[in-house]
């Protein structure tokens, strides 16, 4: 006879308690079992959220738990108990097991579950409890077009997507909170006085002074932005001069150590930003905004550094191109308004629209389409920790008319919904979702091309390392190629990927296999190392520099008063102080800045919910957080040698999941 112990932790969600009565079987081999048992501890009140309860069961005839059956009554208020795990301990025989539920118990039905819960669809002992709990799951989790051209989202936040208690996103309290404990009133003097009094607004509490506030007045910074700055992934080589540029090799010869502009671009020494696609977006009354090409060159040191700016995209008298030979102040703030437009595409293309919403209706996929049981959703559910709650809060909090974006972005909300539709049918899985191939088609991958690009060569150890991880993992549940053909979980879910929204589904260009599915491994691997990366590393990158780019007004505007320049006449820096943020608009972009660049969970790898706990998988997650840390500390090495650090995508520091 052996004695059990039996430990549950409830959920941390709203309503995830109850004051139901709790019953449990317990299967071992050879047909052996135990009569119901109602789990209960004595003057204590069970199974409150949040909450660990530990039971003993004594008498039992089998040293080994192979199937756990439980199931609740409807006593109390709530008609269904959360659960996340539940861990079998054998006292006296040291046989221990864990059952991952992550699950809402409805009353009264019985669930069965293995140790670790873990299988494929063909190797599952109990279809019908899986194939009812995705037909509940589907309607939770539906898909809807919540603005005309965005991606696929939630019509509403299922109940396991909200936030646990011990995570909360309140952006309203915590602007009070800061501006509470904050020298922030010296923003209410009146206009900016000098480039001294915009430094003044800093302190060494709650708003230290960003990381670099010369970005402005260095053409080398200014090129730098373009490979450790929050919109890195836009810049490409130039191969062919942009005809609608209106420059020529007499014009551009100063600026290229000797070269011709034809050599210059042979030798692959020349590199464009093109943001053609701000061309008419819809703009805050009384704003305007550019939609800027810039071209820029890789000097004999290696630097690379801006040497024209065309503001807008038509040739006409009034766009010229600006030169670093203009006038200092001129010069500065032809960069300013090309800034000015980069973040207008890093806020709503890099950061909202291709970060947070375009993996929100891959969060909804997978729970339309796989079991918890099933190993992918395991791998993949960490990662999509709070994304869906974090869309709608912010769509609540920054977008609705007088937000955050409509106060401090030109474009506002309706250009900025423009600009997102615009841009999913350019976005490709393939391509701007799988980092490898993104550098190859901007022609950046090649460091003798490109020397100093941190964002791409502190990202490509840990876009490597998670496809290492992803690659063992489905090599482990799927032996060959042919299992995964004939898994129908995930081909239903791969089928919904690119399955065009008017018919169902995510509308994703791109997607690897053919006919609506995978044929192969790699295909597979090649999709979930995307989501993983890009609900981490990649939002890492768009995210956690925001208070260092935007705190400083010149350095990175999210818009600019009057009108861009239409010529080369001398400006000052009374103009440049002019141009810039009101002190009250530029509290507004510290306070939501600084609020986002905050990390609240935990790093990647170390998981703040995790689902695996088959062994083989576990010892995977074990090499994988181990290569990470090893990454990390070769991170931390080039920072100590950098000129400008660029610890952003440093694993220590790069979140899970999509949760701020």
């Amino acid at each position: 006879m052996y004695e059990y112990r039996i430990t549950v932790k409830t959920g941390d969600r709203p309503r995830a308690g109850t004051n139901g009565n709790v019953y449990v079987v317990l299967y071992g081999e050879e047909d052996l079992v135990t009569p119901p048992t109602k789990l209960d501890a004595f003057f204590h009140d069970d199974f409150e959220r949040g909450q660990t309860d530990v039971f003993n069961l004594k008498n039992i005839q089998f040293d080994k738990v192979s199937v756990l059956e439980l199931w609740r009554d409807d006593a109390g208020w709530y008609t269904e108990w959360n659960i996340d795990t539940i861990t079998i301990e054998n006292l006296s025989g040291g046989w221990e097991a864990v059952f991952p539920v992550f699950r809402w118990i409805k009353s009264n039905v019985h669930y069965k579950f293995r140790p670790y819960d873990t299988c494929l669809p063909k190797d599952d002992m109990f279809p019908e409890q899986r194939t009812r709990e995705l037909e509940e799951k589907r309607t939770l989790y539906k898909y809807s077009q919540l603005e005309p051209g965005f991606p696929v989202q939630a019509p509403e936040i299922p109940l396991d997507e909200e936030f646990s208690f011990s995570y909360q996103w309140d952006i309203t309290k915590k602007k009070l909170i800061l501006m509470g404990t904050s020298k922030l009133k010296t923003l209410f003097r009146g206009d900016w006085e000098s480039v001294e009094d915009v430094e003044s607004i800093y302190d060494d509490n709650m708003f230290p002074r960003p990381s670099d506030c010369t970005r402005w007045l260095s053409d080398e910074k200014f090129g730098q932005q373009r490979f450790d700055g929050l919109n890195s992934m836009v810049i490409l080589l130039c191969s062919v001069l942009p005809p609608k540029m209106a420059v020529d090799d007499e014009m551009m010869r100063p600026f290229l150590q000797g070269l011709s502009l034809e050599d210059a671009i042979k030798s692959k020494r020349t590199f464009v930003v093109d943001h053609s696609i701000m061309d008419g977006v819809t703009t805050r009354p009384g704003v305007f905004s550019c939609a800027p090409i810039a071209l820029f060159f890789r000097r004999d040191d290696g630097k690379i550094v801006p040497i024209a700016i065309q503001l807008f995209q038509h040739l006409a008298p009034d766009n010229p191109v600006f030169l670093p030979s203009d006038p200092k102040y001129t010069w500065i703030l032809a960069k300013m308004w090309f800034n000015c437009a980069d973040a207008q595409v890093h806020q709503w293309i890099a950061h909202l629209g291709f970060t947070h919403i375009i993996m929100e209706g891959f969060v909804i996929a997978t729970h339309r389409h796989l079991s918890q049981s099933h190993p992918i959703f395991k791998l993949l559910a960490p990662h999509f920790l709070y994304l869906i709650a974090i869309n709608h809060r912010a769509v609540e909090t920054l977008m609705n008319p007088g937000g955050h974006i409509d106060n401090t972005l030109s474009v506002g909300k309706d250009g900025g919904v423009q600009l997102i539709g615009r841009h999913r049918s350019l976005w490709r899985l393939d391509v701007a979702g799988t980092l490898p191939a993104d550098l190859r088609t901007r022609g950046v991958e090649d460091q003798e091309i490109v020397p100093d690009y941190p964002c791409r060569d502190d990202a490509l150890l840990s876009y490597n390392a998670i496809r290492s991880y992803v690659t063992k993992y489905v090599h482990l549940y799927y032996a060959s190629d042919e299992v995964l053909i004939n898994d129908p979980e995930i081909q239903s879910w791969r089928r919904d990927l690119d399955l065009p929204m008017e018919a169902g589904g995510l509308g994703i260009i791109g997607v690897p296999g053919s006919d609506g599915k995978f044929t192969t491994r790699d295909q597979f691997i090649t999709v979930l190392t995307s989501i993983i990366y890009t609900c981490s590393v990649g939002h890492a990158s768009v995210n956690f520099k925001q208070y260092d780019e935007y705190a400083f007004p010149m350095n990175y505007p999210s818009w600019l008063k009057g009108d861009p320049p239409k010529d080369k006449s001398a400006k000052t820096e009374r103009d440049i102080l002019d141009a810039i943020h009101s002190r009250k608009a530029q509290m507004k972009v510290m306070l939501v800045s600084k609020i986002l660049s905050e990390r609240s969970t935990r790093p990647l790898g170390d998981f703040a919910i995790d689902y695996v706990y088959d062994p083989p998988a576990v010892q995977i997650q074990k090499e994988f957080r181990e290569q990470l840390k090893n990454i990390s500390d070769v991170i931390k090495r080039r920072n100590e040698t950098r000129e400008c650090p660029y610890p952003y995508l440093d694993p220590a520091e790069i979140p899970n999941s999509i949760s701020i």
